[in-house]
């Protein structure tokens, strides 16, 4: 850990000691909403100085920032709206990401672009592809992807067989990124916490504390105690995406900023199901359908639909399900059935009123406004961009700050992990050898904790029955469930199944199977009774009935209704002192 650093550990001690701080004194900034933009203004605050606090009603990052894409990209199709500027600030992003910020969490990945008509498609796409790669040159850094190239569709075909002959005649192909979401938001967290950020989950915001037209803080209620405390800060930034007009009625009424949510959902298949080594974009009438390897699984997505029910959990119908699987058999040579789909999840993303009816048609770009003084609003804006919109909300956080606040320096900021995660990578064989695990285990662990890996081989050293993989989802040791407790903010059976894994998309299972096996392994560093571990496994084994229910209704409101059915997890229940 570099000097000046604390520990980057966000357990069950460190939450409490931090409620109990912003409890304490005043602060210079509450973030209020953990997702991919409060993180972000978190370590961008607390990077520049600032004594900074974050809270978040639910899990970190359980909202939208799980459920995207899971791409780092620049929005080929913003080019065709000729959204120029929106696309290089994306690209350059990209680049800081795959080299400085977070190597070890946001890695290329390819697409094959298949072309459908003769003559005009290629130099059309072969342009925008080519200038989308220009625009990928960050300043002194290079794209950190290859560039694209030009394909015959025999070539095309043989990279990936999976597509129909028929149904194209050629292909471009380039790169992008991704990331796993809602570990990288929790990283982030975790690397401001490192900085001196004190973080809560289940820390939910129940009222502004004002002084005459001022806000000077937040009222807030630990969900899992039930206590209520103040956090008074010079500085509120409202980050809370989709629940923005929410917050906004809390301070008392509507104020400048108007998001509308847009859902989108994805898809989770086997691997063997399409038989491909490049990932596969395509255009549909509406937007563009992505293929995305993802381990051992594609992910496929997305749609886009307004939705106005509820927004923590916000359910896939059929009609989604269905609309995805016709697009994506329109160019497979072996269709895909509802029968190969493993997981499924939807998503909200937070687009800015516009005039347009349409959400596609939304904007993604981002806003800061400062409605009353002491409150700042972000909101709009894609995951990829988090950063840009994180340093902009911190810039108007020190125009209400009469300090002088020095300027943002996250560009230059590596998360917890990425330093010396090359170097370990490249001496993966000797870590599997001195560590016992196979090499393709730690190369598993290098990709999910980079180079904090000697955190989770210490759980294995201290207790070797941790080095095996779950029973049933056997992509998983035993370790990073305990380590997901202890070090990654995980409250409960949900966050981990959910987020800090993904077991609950990348098993037909949707994660029922390992529920037994993982709360007791929880039970330990969360110090739960027989008795709530008993209450995990019921509330996930609920939650992933009412899943599968909803996603087999005709409509979102029957789908959302069935959704519902299933109980918000239960705070733990501490047994009454005699």
């Amino acid at each position: 850990m570099a000097s000046g650093m604390g520990a980057a550990r966000l357990g069950p001690a460190e939450r409490a000691a931090a409620l109990e701080r912003m409890a304490e004194r005043e602060l210079d900034v509450v973030v209020v909403g953990g997702g991919v933009v409060g993180a972000g203004v978190a370590l961008d605050a607390v990077t520049r100085g600032l004594d900074t606090g974050l809270v978040e009603a639910r899990d970190f990052a359980s909202g939208t920032s799980s459920r995207s894409s899971k791409l780092i990209h620049g929005g080929l199709r913003y080019l065709e709206q000729l959204n120029f500027e929106l696309v290089r600030e994306a690209l350059q992003e990209r680049s800081l990401l795959l080299q400085r910020i977070a190597p070890h969490l946001v890695r290329p990945v390819p697409f094959l672009f298949p072309l459908t008509h003769h003559l005009w498609e290629r130099p059309y796409v072969g342009a925008g592809v080519a200038l989308y790669d220009t625009l990928g040159f960050a300043s002194g850094l290079t794209r950190g992807v290859p560039g694209h190239r030009h394909l015959s569709r025999s070539r095309a075909l043989r990279l990936a067989p999976a597509l129909k002959k028929s149904a194209f005649t050629g292909a471009v192909q380039y790169w992008d990124a991704q990331v796993d979401d809602a570990r990288f938001v929790m990283m982030t967290l975790r690397t401001a916490a490192a900085y001196g950020a004190h973080v809560a989950p289940r820390t939910q915001v129940v009222g502004f504390l004002r002084e005459g037209e001022r806000v000077t803080g937040v009222r807030v209620r630990d969900l899992e105690s039930g206590a209520e405390q103040e956090i008074r800060a010079q500085q509120v930034v409202n980050a809370t995406g989709v629940w923005t007009d929410d917050i906004q009625e809390l301070v008392g009424g509507r104020g400048q900023i108007h998001v509308r949510a847009s859902k989108g959902i994805h898809l989770v298949v086997p691997r063997d199901r399409i038989h491909s080594l490049t990932g596969i974009i395509l255009r549909t009438e509406k937007s563009v359908l992505f293929v995305i390897p993802w381990g051992r699984h594609w992910i496929v997505g997305t749609t886009d639909t307004s939705w106005t029910l509820d927004k923590s959990h916000p359910a896939a119908s059929r009609a989604d399900i269905d609309y995805l699987l016709d697009h994506v058999n329109a160019v497979l040579s072996t269709p895909l059935t509802r029968d190969d789909v493993e997981g499924v999840y939807a998503g909200l993303r937070p687009l800015l009123w516009g005039e347009s009816d349409e959400t596609s048609k939304l904007s993604r770009e981002h806003v800061v406004a400062h409605p009353v003084p002491g409150l700042v609003m972000i909101a709009g804006g894609k995951y990829t961009t988090y950063r840009v919109m994180a340093r902009d909300a911190v810039d108007a956080v020190a125009h209400g700050l009469d300090q002088r606040v020095p300027p943002s320096c996250t560009d230059r900021v590596p998360l917890v992990g990425a330093e010396g995660y090359q170097a370990l990578w490249n001496s993966r064989h000797r870590l599997a050898h001195s560590s016992g695990l196979h090499v393709a285990r730690i190369e598993h662990l290098l990709q999910r904790y980079g180079s904090l890996i000697d955190e989770v081989l210490e759980l294995i050293e201290r207790d070797p029955s941790l080095g095996r993989p779950l029973t049933k989802a056997d992509d998983y040791l035993r370790a990073e469930i305990v380590y997901a407790a202890t070090h990654e903010g995980a409250r409960h059976l949900n966050d981990v199944l959910t987020r800090r894994t993904r077991i609950s998309i990348e098993t037909f299972h949707r994660g029922a199977a390992v529920a037994q096996e993982a709360a007791e392994l929880l039970a330990g560093p969360l110090g739960w009774t027989d008795e709530q571990v008993k209450r995990e496994v019921e509330y996930f084994t609920k939650r992933v009935e009412a899943e599968r229910r909803s996603q087999e209704q005709d409509s979102d409101q029957e789908a959302d209704a069935i959704r519902l059915g299933a109980p918000e997890i239960v705070p733990v229940v501490v047994p009454e002192r005699a």
